[in-house]
């Protein structure tokens, strides 16, 4: 009985996943059609998403390859998930190429972005009923358990990746974000105390991820990457407090750095950045410890909190 019970939860997890992905379909395609009418009703909004580009021909196209067929997506006609996919990219890529290029539409390249992202999200929970994180974990990200180091040594290799994530994540990927967000002319005015406030967060998070690092890589004889996992489970320093600090300081660090630069896309890219690691990566990790520490990590997982600090029952 209990394993027929752990097979209906397994199966009734995909059910809910594509469920979800043609849910979202149908808003797609409704706010979809809503666009369209608004485009062609609102001079603002035509100008706003589309700049100077003539909407007829863009309708005569986006309607069926969008619209229409994110409402067949919804309908349960599998193959056109993956039409308005490659269509949702491609329309994507173009006006943020025309944006770049003009200094117009830059909404409506937002807009497709996104939409890009949703799309593509939704297309393989309603046609494989989950999303494939596995495929994240390859190269210098896939799971392998340190080898047996000096701790000068994994020192020296923890703040190398720390330098390489600071310097890509928190400084590369943002000034491109706030250079594309200033050119596409979607930038927000923020009050002045912003800045400061993002200052102030950046320290702390800064340092909250140092000592999560100098931890993992001294007492647990490994690296925060997953090409080299600590070799024993970590429950000390702020790993007491909460399961994955490293996580919960590099979300608020690229929070910060959005908050810094007065950048909402910024702040948008690292809330994202949590989403992926929470949905697609933590499973995998979770699993990975579970299967190499056994009842001991069950137990730190059963009582310290993923992403809340709290004291450990």
């Amino acid at each position: 009985m209990a394993h027929l019970s752990q097979l209906g939860a397994v199966t009734a997890e995909p059910r809910g996943a594509r469920t979800l992905g043609r849910a979202y379909f149908a808003a797609q395609a409704v706010a979809g059609a809503a666009w369209w009418v608004a485009v062609f009703a609102v001079d603002g909004v035509r100008v706003a998403t589309l700049g100077g580009l003539d909407p007829v021909p863009l309708a005569l196209l986006d309607v069926p390859l969008f619209v229409v067929a994110s409402a067949l997506a919804a309908l349960r006609v599998r193959a056109t998930a993956w039409i308005v996919a490659a269509w949702t990219a491609l329309v994507a890529a173009g006006m943020a190429l025309y944006a770049t290029a003009t200094a117009e539409a830059g909404s409506g390249a937002v807009l497709m972005i996104a939409a890009t992202a949703g799309t593509l999200a939704a297309a393989l929970l309603s046609t494989r009923g989950r999303l494939p994180g596995e495929w994240m974990l390859i190269g210098p990200f896939a799971f392998r358990t340190a080898r047996p180091e000096g701790r000068r040594a994994l020192l020296g290799l923890t703040g190398l990746q720390v330098l390489v994530f600071w310097v890509l994540f928190l400084a590369v990927i943002p000034a491109a974000i706030v250079w594309f967000e200033h050119r596409w002319r979607v930038a927000i005015p923020v009050p002045p105390g912003v800045p400061v406030a993002g200052a102030v967060l950046l320290v702390a998070a800064s340092t909250l991820g140092l000592w999560s690092a100098h931890t993992m890589s001294t007492l647990g004889r490994g690296t925060p990457l997953p090409a080299a996992l600590p070799r024993r489970l970590v429950v000390a320093g702020p790993y007491r407090w909460v399961r994955n600090p490293m996580a919960v300081a590099g979300i608020a660090q690229g929070v910060s750095v959005g908050l810094i630069a007065g950048s909402w896309l910024v702040v948008v890219y690292a809330i994202c950045g949590s989403a992926v690691w929470n949905h697609l990566i933590r499973p995998h990790e979770e699993a990975d410890l579970s299967a190499r520490f056994g009842a001991e990590y069950d137990r730190y997982r059963a009582s310290v909190a993923c992403w809340v600090p709290r004291m450990p029952r």
